[in-house]
């Protein structure tokens, strides 16, 4: 058989204001919140605990900007140093985030 034959090829033009809304949508959310809150329970699950204050802080925040995004926050004040000492948000993320 010659190379392409049998092939079909399909053009998609898509509509990028069709796009937009479908990114801002309520189903978008939908799909995206308990992905978050996953992640947010395995981060807490998994969060060194000295005083448990990092542990508590730990929550999603829901916003909309050109899309729908939920963010998994750790909001003390040293959750940078933690996140760099053990990676746990990052850890989270790619446990439960699937």
């Amino acid at each position: 058989m010659p190379a392409g034959a049998g092939v079909t090829v399909t053009k998609v033009k898509l509509n990028s204001g069709g796009m937009a809304a479908l990114l801002k949508s309520d189903e978008v959310r939908q799909a995206l919140t308990p992905v978050a809150d996953r992640v947010a329970d395995a981060a807490r699950a998994g969060a060194p605990v000295r005083t448990g204050a990092y542990r508590d802080s730990i929550h999603v925040e829901s916003d909309t900007t050109d899309r729908a995004v939920e963010r998994v926050v750790a909001d003390v004040s040293y959750a940078r140093d933690v996140e760099a000492r053990t990676g746990n948000l990052a850890r989270a993320l790619s446990t439960a985030g699937r």
